[in-house]
């Protein structure tokens, strides 16, 4: 009996046990997943799930952040990106019911898991902007279900698998920014449903496939930037869909296929930068959607086809450096929305259509180095928006109209090369943007220089040179305060060259075989009117003082520069001092901090303060080192990771009034702008100050620019480049608007957050270094080599406008990639120099910017244009015309409101 009444007991616990299991499924669809959650959680340190699935004890995964679940609550959908995840991740394919996994954006290296082949229910796969490098798995011809593929932007090598062939779903192919080469597998023409497939910035070579897009819808291809060969396949255009297609630099021969006109929704053809002959096929008429053409840099010829004429939605046409020849077609007028014509370097000959220039929306028109004659029209400022006026080399003749005052926003105006003749209108003067150059050199040019040139205060470039011009130099051309390069030679003008910084800066053969000059930098003196050459000591007297003057300065910034470095070495002396003391006061558990505080309430009990002392006594903890401080990672034993800053000896001072620091500290910690990093506390032991603040995962402006995208291959694009300005810009202005200067703006002092908004830091030095004030004495170096104003060397004080010219070296630094000084620049020259000195090297806007970035699209270079403005802007030498930071943030938020 007692036996019979264990089996009945043991019969309902069974049931009970069975029934809870079976409960406990249905709820939470599989124990494993759940498992295989949490260790994916501790592995890549997910603490959204840590916190649901541990914390909370919620076993109902489905309900935790990043995770969908199907209908019978088995995991379907991973989404992880943006969250700056690194570790292993084998353990995602024993999740075997995900049909979307989404990686991208973070710091995963190594070679992808080869066992991802197994989630044979994969349709979505986004491992973009990574770091994975190796071969593309050959398991991933396992995926037959998998339409979305993104493997871009990662360190990938090798071919394109054959062995994906089987991926006949496939619709979104994307694998650019790698180092991939061989050839374009035959497969992929041969996918049906292909509809995009990217694969521009690799090493791939060979020719494309005769059949890509021929059994598909594909819409959208971009192989750009590789080594491919051969012809563009006619198939390419065969099924009607494509809506983009961008092929600039390879090498590919043949001419453009003339099925391009079954393709009415192209909208953008990018070609240039090959080896493409023959005309452009009169079908191109066909695209009404068309917006963008450009196919500069062939062996294309014949005529300019009217046809284009017909592309009522055309932008952008830039037909430069090919074999064209014959007229422009006089029904270019018709093209209402156009903006830029660009026809240089071709055989193209006939008057400038007046046609074309009543257009109102033209921005740029570029018909240089062709054979076009005649007069320029009178009409040739009717466009109000017009920046660019480049008709430069060609045979015109006539005088240059009055009317060119009208072109009031023109930026760049190259005349040069011509057969003009008359005199130099001073309605130029009337163009006050007129900025890159002014180039009216080796024309017929005569009569005396128009003192309203002085006007042009913004004007970088003025080429005057190999003319008939007579007279002298108007004094009033001090007035082009912006000038760095200047050629007057091979004229007829006399007297004294006036003394003027450009002038004196330039070379003698800027103002050579012009018999009647006179004065420095020529090797001539001027005679008074009693023919007595007192010139001579007249400029020998001022030779001598300025030469002692530039003397004395030298020797003294030298001194200073000596006497800085030998303190800054005898700091890192006792700082290592200061750091053995430390480490032995570690060593023997003595008390390490005598003063500390933390302002965010909630965050007291996760940090201890002497652990982030001994975090700044490892090296290995190091971030970066600044002007005034050194920061470090600190991990809290709590779990939570801080940036500590610790204050370099210079600064020590501030100990003295640590009631004053704090009180300031506290202050800061209050700021409420979402681009500012506040301090969140601080410690101090013996006479060292640590400034805690959050940690910055992506870490600095600096990192993301120049190091992350040469060691990991990151390409950051436009749109986010443009957001991390005007945050940075925004954050500025909230300062300024509360009298506060920063004393170091850097790119290395601009951190990043997960989502790469940018938060300013190194606020509080402002500050510490003198809490009564708002600025600070240049005593104390403030800012970092290549964005200091230049005026600060002899202000010696730090201003708002200051700040202007700093942030304009950091907006440099996001459009060019290139770093604040560059050894490529040249000596004494920083990259404020570099960009104002691109017209004596003949190169246009376009060429400064990131090509990889301004290249992509007509609109983003326009709105890389249009932020490089602001920044020539914001680096005026002279500070009262630098705009003030809230003007800035407002013309920069204008580039996004004017798409």
């Amino acid at each position: 009996m007692k036996k019979m009444v264990n089996f009945h007991h043991f019969w309902w616990w069974f049931l009970i046990l069975t029934l809870g299991f079976l409960d406990f499924h249905l709820i939470n669809g599989d124990n494993d997943d759940l498992f295989t959650l949490l260790a994916i959680s501790k592995e890549l340190k997910l603490d959204d799930w840590n916190q649901d699935g541990l914390k909370n004890n919620n076993s109902n995964y489905c309900s935790w952040p990043h995770i969908t679940c199907n209908s019978n609550n088995f995991v379907e959908k991973i989404v992880l990106s943006h969250q700056s995840l690194q570790g292993n991740l084998t353990l995602l394919s024993t999740i075997k019911s995900l049909k979307w996994l989404d990686l991208s954006f973070n710091t995963f290296h190594g070679l992808i898991p080869q066992s991802f082949g197994t989630l044979f229910d994969l349709e979505f796969l986004d491992l973009s902007y990574n770091k994975f490098d190796g071969s593309i798995p050959i398991e991933f011809s396992n995926l037959k279900n998998l339409k979305f593929l993104n493997l871009s932007n990662n360190l990938l090598m090798g071919s394109i698998p054959s062995e994906l062939e089987g991926l006949v779903k496939l619709q979104d192919f994307q694998i650019y920014a790698n180092s991939l080469s061989g050839s374009i597998p035959d497969w992929v023409g041969n996918l049906t449903n292909l509809r995009v497939f990217t694969a521009y910035e690799n090493e791939l070579s060979g020719k494309m496939p005769e059949t890509l897009g021929a059994f598909s819808e594909l819409q959208l291809l971009n192989l750009h930037s590789n080594y491919l060969e051969g012809s563009i396949p006619q198939n390419v255009f065969a099924n009607g869909k494509l809506e983009v297609l961008v092929l600039t630099q390879n090498k590919l021969t043949g001419s453009f296929p003339d099925s391009v006109g079954k393709c009415k929704r192209l909208s953008s053809i990018r070609i240039g930068n090959n080896g493409l002959i023959g005309n452009i096929p009169r079908e191109i008429g066909n695209l009404s959607s068309l917006a963008y053409f450009e196919a500069d840099n062939n062996n294309l010829s014949g005529e300019i086809v009217q046809e284009f004429a017909q592309c009522s939605n055309l932008t952008l046409l830039n037909l430069a450096s090919n074999g064209f020849s014959g007229i422009i077609p006089p029904v270019f007028g018709e093209m209402i929305n156009l903006q830029e014509l660009i026809v240089s370097g071709n055989s193209l000959f006939g008057e400038i259509p007046t046609s074309v220039l009543s257009n109102k929306n033209l921005n740029k028109i570029d018909l240089s180095n062709n054979r076009f004659n005649g007069s320029i029209p009178r009409s040739v400022c009717n466009s109000s928006r017009l920046q660019y006026l480049l008709l430069g080399q060609n045979s015109l003749t006539g005088e240059i109209p009055n009317e060119i005052g009208n072109c009031v926003k023109l930026l760049e105006l190259q005349l040069g090369g011509n057969y003009l003749t008359g005199t130099i209108p001073p309605e130029i003067g009337r163009i006050k943007n007129l900025q890159i150059a002014l180039n009216l050199s080796f024309n017929h040019l005569h009569g005396r220089l128009p003192p309203d040139l002085g006007k042009l205060d913004k004007l970088v470039s003025l080429d005057l040179s190999n003319n008939q011009l007579t007279g002298d130099i108007p004094l009033a051309l001090k007035g082009m305060l912006s000038l760095i390069d200047v050629n007057f030679a091979n004229n007829h003008l006399t007297g004294p060259i006036p003394a003027f910084a450009p002038f004196q800066k330039s070379p003698n053969s800027s103002f050579s075989k012009n018999e009647g000059l006179c004065g420095y930098p020529l090797n001539t003196f001027c005679e008074n009117s009693n023919g007595i050459q007192s010139f001579h000591h007249k400029v020998s007297y001022k030779t001598v003082l300025v030469v002692i003057g530039s003397c004395l300065l030298v020797f003294t910034s030298v001194t200073i520069v000596v006497v800085l470095f030998m303190m800054r070495e005898k700091q890192e002396q006792m700082a290592k001092t200061v750091g053995k003391q430390d480490e032995e006061v570690i060593d023997d558990d003595k008390p390490l901090v005598i003063l500390g505080n933390v302002f965010v309430e909630n965050l007291k009990q996760a940090i201890d303060f002497n652990a982030v002392v001994k975090a700044t006594l490892k090296d290995s903890n190091k971030i970066s080192s600044g002007t005034f401080s050194t920061i470090y990672k600190a991990e809290m034993p709590s779990g939570l990771t801080l940036s500590v800053k610790r204050l370099k000896s210079v600064d020590k001072t501030i100990l003295h009034h640590q009631n004053k620091m704090i009180r300031e500290l506290e202050r800061l910690s209050h700021l409420c702008h979402d681009n500012l990093i506040r301090p969140i506390g601080f410690a101090i032991y013996d006479d060292v100050a640590l400034l805690l603040h959050q940690f910055l995962p992506n870490g600095s402006l600096a990192r993301f620019l120049h190091e992350s995208s040469k060691e990991h291959g990151y390409k950051p694009d436009w749109p986010v480049r443009l957001s991390i300005a005007i945050g940075v810009a925004e954050g500025l202005a909230y300062l300024h608007q509360l009298a506060i200067i920063h004393l170091d703006i850097s790119s290395g002092n601009i951190f990043l957050d997960s989502d790469f908004k940018p938060l300013v830091g190194e606020i509080e030095i402002s500050k510490l270094l003198d809490p009564s004030r708002g600025t600070a004495s240049i005593s104390a170096v403030a800012g970092s080599f290549g964005y200091i104003p230049p005026e600060y060397a002899y202000t010696m004080q730090v201003t708002a406008p200051g700040n202007v010219y700093s942030f304009g070296v950091v907006l440099l630094e996001i459009l060019t990639t290139r770093a604040p000084v560059d050894e490529e620049f040249g000596e004494g020259v920083d990259l404020v120099k570099w960009v104002q000195g691109a017209p004596t090297r003949g190169e246009t806007p376009e060429q400064i910017l990131d090509a990889k970035l301004s290249t992509v699209s007509f609109s983003w270079r326009k709105e890389m244009l249009s932020a490089l403005k602001v920044a020539l802007l914001c680096t005026e030498t002279t500070p009262a015309k630098r705009p003030k930071m809230k003007k800035v943030v407002e013309m920069l938020q204008e580039i996004i409101e004017n798409k």
